[in-house]
């Protein structure tokens, strides 16, 4: 099965039902180091991961590991351009769950990005950022205990798919020919408008299916959480991108109201069963007007379409989500793209979990990283329904590497991801207590240490920082 490496001879897989791992207490799961700094952080996680799970366990359960390679040591052991061997895809589909150190992007053809590869290979489509503060990590913003969020960010569509054309290639003339010509101008919508000829192109693909999958998954996690944290915030540029990013979030809406129709409730639709409340006679017409802005300047038809709205939600849900029964129930609302990074810093508290397309959850998982400590402190995961791959969320670092500095925190909070999504709360539960009891206590490595007040003028090394998180457990 494999040409270069060999699964250890103990250890059991990780299966998986209906998108649900089922997990043996003597799991092996495949790392890759990582390029750069990968030597460095990723020895500094697997001594916190065995630490946390033998304190938590007592040797019940114990993870076996299993080293398979990407990015540039794979090329230094399968050949030149070996980037992403067949037995690294093989053990990560045989195992089910996979956890992996940053990787080198190759310069040239071939393959654009080996973190996107591996999401579109396995169908990852679900990437996971938790974004969190750990009380004295150093900070730009004012009160950043206040963010507490999970970005789910859909993996496998959008411009990341990477379809596109170069400029003056024949494809790439040949199709903006077809839709100068025939397709622009078969659209009423479009106009008289035109693509430049010396354009390159690309293509944006939002699909139903891929959309609602990966809010689906945002509103099974929001119901795991507190009461106070179960919100879902479709976050799109509808405003523009209609059929797209706009359809998106009608999508959002769609599962929440069908298939999740117990257990949630729209923003707008709280509004309407609010006024009822407060006002039990309240007339579909005041209601309308409560609900919808410029209401008396809207068209006959946009007002009675705004009544019918009010009268739809009453007859549907009143019994089961009036009276205030929706408040019990996951809260579904959306936002504008670029409204949610200004309200993620004036307004942080206000969020729980935001479901995104591919490029606004790239730009805005790194904006709510930097909020609590950086790219440093931000695990990151990406999930499908048949495997799941844990990875730091920051760059290889070069110049960082094997001088034993570097901080391991995003890789180490992906791990605790990991056993989270593993069912191994307990040792999750140690690592995270431990990081947050390092760091009170102010023993940091030096990118953390540098920026806070005071400066910490004796920071730990990338090795000494696993041990001070086990010493904290």
């Amino acid at each position: 099965m494999y040409e270069k490496i060999a699964p250890p001879d103990t250890g059991s897989r990780i299966t998986f039902d209906n998108g649900k791992p089922i997990v043996p207490d003597d799991p092996i799961i495949p790392f890759i180091r990582g390029d750069g700094t990968g030597v460095d952080i990723w020895p500094a996680t697997q001594k916190v991961i065995d630490a946390a799970v033998e304190t938590a366990y007592g040797g019940k359960r114990k993870i076996t590991w299993f080293k398979i390679y990407a990015g540039d040591e794979a090329c230094d052991k399968y050949g030149t351009y070996q980037y992403l061997p067949e037995d690294t895809l093989t053990a990560i589909k045989e195992y089910g769950v996979a956890i992996k150190g940053p990787l080198t992007t190759p310069i040239g053809g071939g393959i654009r990005s080996l973190n996107v590869a591996l999401r579109q290979i396995n169908d990852l489509y679900a990437c996971v950022r938790p974004c969190k503060y750990y009380p004295g990590t150093p900070s730009p913003h004012k009160q950043p205990d206040k963010l507490d969020l999970i970005i789910y960010r859909e993996n496998t569509e959008d411009i990341y798919l990477g379809i596109e054309w170069r400029q003056g290639s024949e494809i790439a003339d040949k199709l903006i020919s077809i839709l100068n010509n025939d397709l622009i101008p078969a659209t009423p919508e479009h106009g008289t408008k035109q693509i430049r000829l010396d354009s390159g192109i690309g293509i944006k693909p939002i699909s139903k299916t891929g959309s609602q999958r990966l809010i689906r998954r945002a509103i099974e996690r929001a119901l795991t959480l507190p009461k106070a944290k179960q919100m879902v915030t479709l976050v799109h540029k509808g405003n523009i991108m209609k059929y797209t990013e706009g359809a998106f979030r009608d999508w959002g809406y769609e599962l929440a109201t069908t298939e999740f129709r117990a257990q949630c409730v729209t923003e707008r639709e709280s509004w309407i069963l609010s006024n009822k409340e407060h006002k039990p006679d309240i007339s579909l017409e005041e209601n309308a007007r409560k609900i919808e802005p410029g209401y008396d300047a809207l068209t006959p038809e946009k007002r009675a379409e705004a009544m019918a709205e009010v009268e739809g939600v009453l007859n549907a849900i009143w019994d089961t989500h009036g009276n205030g029964q929706w408040k019990e129930k996951v809260m579904v609302n959306d936002r504008i793209a670029d409204s949610i990074f200004q309200q993620i810093q004036t307004r942080p508290d206000e969020y729980s979990i935001l479901a995104t397309m591919n490029l606004n959850g790239d730009y805005l998982s790194d904006a709510a990283a930097a909020l609590v400590g950086g790219l440093g402190m931000g695990p990151g995961a990406n999930i499908g329904d048949t495997c799941a791959v844990f990875e730091a969320t920051h760059g290889t670092a070069p110049k960082h590497a094997g001088l034993d500095r570097i901080n391991p925190g995003s890789l180490i909070l992906s791990a605790v991801m990991m056993l989270e999504y593993m069912g191994w709360q307990e040792a999750a539960d140690l690592i995270t207590r431990g990081i947050g009891g390092a760091i009170s206590n102010r023993e940091v490595t030096y990118d953390l240490a540098r920026m806070m007040t005071p400066r910490v003028e004796s920071p730990l090394k990338c090795s000494e920082f696993a041990d001070a998180i086990i010493k904290h457990f």
